[in-house]
């Protein structure tokens, strides 16, 4: 007892008394960080600092504030953009022949000029330009609406309200620039183009090889100060049709022409796709799809000076400027295509499983079935809650760049699986093209989604919890910049306040886990009652794990931690999975609680707590040092994984509720919309699904009455009908509505046929 005392009251002088503490503790630990951390780049630096933290911060803090998750604003539209969905959409839904537009590699002439005209370039121009300046919300349920009938199109639309001239420009631009371009990028004069990625920098777009060099030449006359640019760049949405190219190079000053730095860094400019020398026009072929996409180039191709966006001012600020407007722009438009791939898989998934039968019974029976529909649906009910969540923050002026790259990673690979199922489920119906095939395009194009923005394997492994560690910890970066101090004094002292701070959330955070490990989390806070509030509770445990684990693997592994991607992506998955848990409760709470909703909301829960644990224990298994790969199961697993993911009955209990017309399934597939004057594609097998559906008492009589006796077996042709008749099973015109609704399962089942390919 002595001697705990004496080592008490030695723990108690060691951290209470500050000369003390910081030459025992302090100093040691940040020699050590100084030593182990690499310097950042500036190219680093500038993506670390850009955008800001939001809810991933509440999540890695390891308790998070849930009143704070539902305080945030409900998704909503003013009364303009539900007109334009309503009225300008909806004309555009009913020009999209995507079978023909896929067929002849482009839109048709009308549809160009009604997007030019209507001003769906102009999505988030300011209205003093001309534009319509929409919110992030309108904009991306705009162009699910489209991607929904057509990706191509959906594509075309996207890109100039993403990364590109209009938003480089009305950030940035210089007051000259913006009266110059944003009218005429508004009412369609002008089709823009971003140029980022080439052939040796695709996702590390801070690598590009393009160069400017500061230097004086001739333009239109006059010598003036400008830049003589080389470039050759890919993949480019919109180069074959843009008359205003937008670009990124690396920006040199040999003769300090503008000040004494010579590197200067990357640089962004507008350019005219007609100026002399600037090559575009050659197409690449994107999965043989419509959209236009190819190349740009030009060698010595010198600009003045005030074509760089914002001026010499923002020479070599072109970085920041980029990633401030993927960190935005990334959580709109792709995670847009992937939730309207989950509203039409599961709206024609949900409907062929009731025409199509086999063996006698509708194929949506079948428990195999059952299972690829149930995750078809409870992806896209995880896909709308993040989509809606993550256009809050962008609504509210947010610019969370570790929640834009958690939606566009884990998003676009949702819905890659989503229309994989959908695929397998409609089989033949998938595979063979025609007008009337709804998927096939859709399967095709998922993988340009997976790759563009930065690649989804480089989204994954380097930049969610690459960033998530340092930008949403409430220490790590405040302590890397105390360590990177050259005031070793100021910024040991800094350094000491931190640390103590740090080691104190530690504590909390390794106590947190391990009470809720013990006690499967029961006495966690929850902010509502109910059938959800035991998912809050569990989202709070594996917050608390995160931490702590998070923690003991920075502390450990260091800068080598950045180079431990397996590892590093397994702790971003918790933190994604955390996010898109948050994103389906509060989807819940917003819809008003539905209790039709329940069983997607269950489902989708059950998949995000069985992936985060999953990914927790694969990283625990893989950690380096066993020592600390066993202290953390101790902590965050003591009584071992219990998150086994949906069970069969939850399974079923989504193929059931998706497979009933009602506000449950319209609510879940809103964004695949069906028109009065529709006749093929998803609207010919919803109409077969409703005409079914509508004779499934029938089909229950004709049943039971097979089954007694009372009509012969095998299929219900027209004899066994009169019969039926004949016996006052069923009325006349029960009889013509079951031929009228079998007629249209056989049409709906039909696939395209043709003489000649």
């Amino acid at each position: 007892m002595t001697l705990l005392f004496l080592l008490a009251i030695a723990v108690i002088v060691i951290f209470a008394v500050k000369d003390i503490r910081r030459q025992v503790i302090a100093k040691p630990a940040y020699d050590f960080m100084k030593r182990v951390l690499p310097p950042l780049s500036q190219t680093e630096r500038e993506a670390m600092e850009a955008g800001n933290v939001w809810w991933d911060g509440e999540l890695f803090r390891g308790a998070p504030d849930w009143n704070q998750l539902h305080s945030f604003p409900a998704n909503s539209l003013t009364a303009d953009e539900q007109a334009f969905l309503d009225n300008q959409v909806k004309t555009l839904l009913t020009m999209i022949d995507d079978y023909e537009i896929v067929n002849q590699k482009d839109m048709p002439k009308a549809v160009w000029d009604y997007l030019r005209k209507e001003k769906f370039f102009a999505l988030i121009i300011p209205k003093s330009y001309g534009g319509l300046e929409f919110s992030a919300y309108a904009n991306s349920t705009i162009v699910s609406r489209i991607a929904a009938r057509s990706m191509s199109v959906a594509v075309s639309v996207m890109v100039p309200n993403s990364l590109g001239p209009g938003e480089l420009l009305a950030h940035y631009g210089t007051e000259a620039q913006k009266d110059r371009w944003l009218p005429a990028l508004a009412n369609g004069d002008e089709i823009p183009c971003f140029a980022l990625t080439g052939p040796t920098a695709g996702s590390d777009a801070g690598g590009i090889p393009d160069v400017g060099i500061v230097c004086r030449g001739e333009f239109e006359g006059e010598e003036v100060l400008g830049v003589r640019v080389t470039w050759d760049k890919r993949y480019i949405t919109l180069a074959p049709v843009a008359t205003v190219l937008g670009l990124a190079f690396k920006l040199k000053d040999p003769d300090a022409l503008l000040g004494n730095q010579k590197e200067i860094g990357i640089t962004c400019a507008l350019i005219p796709t007609d100026h002399p020398g600037v090559e575009n026009g050659n197409r690449h072929d994107p999965l043989s799809q419509a959209f236009m996409n190819g190349t740009t180039r030009g060698k010595d191709v010198f600009i003045p000076m005030e074509w760089l966006i914002g001026g010499a001012e923002y020479a070599g600020k072109g970085w920041r400027m980029l990633v401030e407007c993927l960190s935005a722009g990334r959580g709109i438009s792709l995670p847009a295509l992937a939730t309207a791939t989950g509203h039409l898989s599961t709206r024609s998934t949900s409907a062929y499983c009731g025409v199509r039968s086999q063996f006698g019974v509708n194929i949506g029976e079948f428990e195999g079935v059952q299972e690829a529909l149930a995750r078809i649906a409870g992806n896209t009910y995880i896909l709308e809650s993040a989509r809606k969540l993550t256009l809050t923050a962008i609504d509210t002026h947010q610019k969370p760049s570790v929640v834009t790259a958690i939606a566009k990673y884990h998003m676009t690979e949702l819905g890659r699986r989503v229309i994989n199922d959908a695929m397998d489920v409609q089989a033949g119906k998938g595979i063979q093209l025609g007008p009337n095939n709804y998927l096939g395009n859709v399967y095709t194009i998922m993988p340009v989604a997976i790759t563009v923005e930065g690649a989804n394997i480089l989204t994954r492994n380097l930049m969610i919890f690459g960033q998530g560690a340092t930008r949403c910890h409430p220490y790590v970066l405040a302590e890397m910049e105390a360590v990177a101090d050259p005031d070793t004094d100021k910024g040991l002292a800094r350094f000491d306040g931190l640390l103590m701070s740090h080691i104190v959330f530690s504590i909390r955070n390794a106590l947190t886990s391990l009470w809720h490990g013990l006690t499967g989390a029961r006495f966690a806070d929850k902010p509502v009652a109910g059938p959800t509030a035991h998912y809050y509770q569990q989202l709070s445990r594996l917050s608390a794990n995160l931490a702590i684990v998070s923690d003991l693997a920075m502390l450990t592994l260091g800068g080598d931690l950045k180079r431990r991607e397996m590892i590093s992506a397994r702790l971003g998955d918790v933190l994604s999975q955390l996010y898109l848990g948050s994103a389906v409760l509060r989807n819940y709470e917003m819809d008003g609680r539905q209790q039709a909703d329940l069983p997607f909301v269950e489902y989708a829960m059950a998949q995000c707590l069985h992936e985060a644990a999953k990914a927790l224990s694969q990283a625990l298994r893989n950690f380096p040092n066993r020592f600390v790969s066993v202290l953390c199961r101790l902590l965050v697993q003591p009584l071992g994984n219990h998150f086994h993911g949906p069970s069969d009955e939850q399974a079923k209990a989504v193929a059931r509720a998706v497979q009933q017309p009602g506000s449950a399934r319209d609510r879940l597939t809103h964004l695949c919309q069906i028109l009065d004057e529709d006749e093929g594609g998803v609207a010919l097998v919803e109409k077969a699904f409703l005409a079914q559906y509508g004779v499934a008492g029938i089909a229950k009589r004709l049943k039971k009455a097979q089954r007694a006796g009372q009509l012969p077996r095998g299929p219900m042709g027209e004899e066994t009908l009169d019969l039926a008749v004949e016996q006052a099973l069923v009325t006349e015109q029960e009889k013509a509505q079951w031929l009228e609704a079998q007629a249209l399962s056989r049409k709906a089942i039909d696939v395209d046929e043709f003489t000649k390919l």
